[in-house]
């Protein structure tokens, strides 16, 4: 006979514990762990037999899953085409990036369509969604709007009439089950909830977006099984101080997880960005020593960004290094091989690294612009206006190639540049552009040190 009785779960994490004790085994935090009825048997299911199911083999006809395009390209670009049906979505962010305000122009458009589309909110009312659709210009839609928390009154109400094509459930940390004796919040209630409407969606084939907070370094709050129960996760990331905002692909299982999209806030709502280059571009410096263009790809589309360095001199022991939109521990190499190959002593220097516009580079294709960044602004030399950087250095001062080249030439010819300084082995040619191969960052170093400004040391190469 299965045994009930108490279990203390850890809100962080969801590790459940016999016992009561200080610290999590699973996350080491302290002071994490509540104490919840738990039971043996899932939730709506009876203990007993199991019934029988049919195997079917591996071989045999298979089909795309069917999808359903929302009607905003850049969503549709990230998602693989459109919400496929019976699917789950996971969309986290920081608070006010504009989660619900994309998801409600979202379901706005699938409703002009004549598909239906439900907005459930469990944080605000049914009177302060229609003032925000107001706003955005949406008030006409047909919309299904409802304020609720319960999950079985939700999957009761949404199983009643016509099966709508798209559910948002804004947010999944307000939603509580009776089928779970826990506070709503709680990890275990967000677990429950997050499965009853998973069950929902896979019956029915309405594709659900549930809607989840994020903690204060980012990750989407609550446990991490979530994650893998949903078919999907996106991450819409954005700062503050700047207008765009990148929606992100973590996690898919119908389509790719490497595409962006981005978007621009504006006082109507979030617009699309179909040529995010030309935006990220449009407040550039001309003639500032310490600025190279990045030619990257996102996915399949290429991306054209700015990559801002600052090298100042450090009264400091130990000097900072401190970057924005990049990986630490890349910039950490790049100054390693500059120092040990080129002869570069930054050992009593400030470095400040930033990608401007909020985009945040993960590829290894940014080493050569960032290395040419710092040496301008190391030298004072300005790098020519006209000219993109991309390739990936290696621990030998190498310069690699890297993928899609021609596609990032193309992107930079189509803005207007002229120059590409790419690495030798994949040198190609593209109409409009003068290419330039290099093989190794001392080359690379000992052109731009050469541009340096009066009065600036130039760069003595290693050996």
């Amino acid at each position: 006979m299965s045994r009930k009785g108490p279990s203390f779960v850890c809100q962080n994490c969801g590790t459940a514990h016999n016992r009561w004790q200080g610290k999590c085994e699973g996350c080491t935090e302290w002071n994490t762990l509540s104490e919840e009825g738990l039971s043996a048997s899932g939730p709506g299911r009876k203990s007993g037999k199991g019934r029988l199911f049919a195997l079917e083999p591996l071989t045999g006809e298979t089909h795309d899953a069917p999808r359903l395009p929302c009607g905003i390209s850049e969503l549709d670009r990230v998602t693989g085409g459109g919400f496929v049906r019976g699917s789950v979505l996971l969309v986290g962010g920081d608070p006010g990036i504009g989660k619900s305000t994309l998801l409600i122009q979202a379901a706005a458009t699938l409703a002009k369509s004549g598909h239906r589309a439900v907005y459930i909110s469990g944080e605000e009312a049914v009177a302060q969604v229609r003032l925000r659709a107001e706003r955005l210009g949406l008030g006409g839609a047909a919309v299904e709007l409802a304020a609720e928390t319960s999950v079985e009154d939700i999957v009761a109400t949404l199983s009643e009439d016509k099966t709508p094509r798209l559910v948002v459930i804004d947010s999944i940390q307000t939603m509580w089950t009776d089928a779970v004796e826990s506070a709503p919040g709680t990890v275990t209630q967000v677990r429950g909830s997050a499965q009853s409407l998973i069950r929902f969606a896979k019956r029915s084939g309405a594709a659900v977006i549930l809607v989840g907070h994020v903690t204060k370094d980012g990750q989407i709050a609550g446990p991490r099984v979530v994650e893998h129960m949903v078919d999907a996760v996106l991450s819409f990331e954005g700062e503050g101080s700047h207008q765009f905002r990148i929606l992100r692909a973590v996690k898919n299982r119908f389509g790719p997880t490497d595409e962006i999209g981005v978007f621009e806030m504006t006082g109507a709502g979030l617009r699309e960005v179909n040529n995010p280059s030309q935006l990220f571009l449009s407040e550039r410096d001309l003639g500032s020593p310490g600025t190279a263009v990045f030619a990257g790809i996102e996915g399949t589309r290429p991306v054209l960004v700015e990559i801002q360095a600052l090298v100042a001199p450090s009264s400091l022991g130990t000097p900072r290094r401190a970057v924005v939109g990049w990986d630490t521990s890349r910039l950490a190499m790049v100054l390693a091989v500059l120092e040990a190959h080129c002869g570069v002593k930054l050992g009593g220097h400030d470095v400040y690294l930033n990608v401007a516009g909020g985009l945040r580079i993960g590829e290894p294709a940014a080493d050569l612009a960032a290395a040419a960044a710092l040496i301008s602004s190391l030298v004072n030399a300005p790098l020519p206006a006209d000219a993109v950087y991309f390739g990936e250095v290696s621990l030998s001062g190498a310069v690699r190639p890297v993928a899609q080249a021609p596609a990032r030439l193309k992107e930079a010819a189509k803005l207007g540049f002229t120059r590409a300084v790419m690495p030798e082995g994949a040198r190609d040619t593209c109409e409009g552009l003068r290419v330039s191969g290099i093989d190794n960052i001392a080359a690379l170093v000992a052109n731009i040190s050469a541009r340096g400004g009066a009065g600036q040391p130039r760069l003595r190469q290693a050996g």
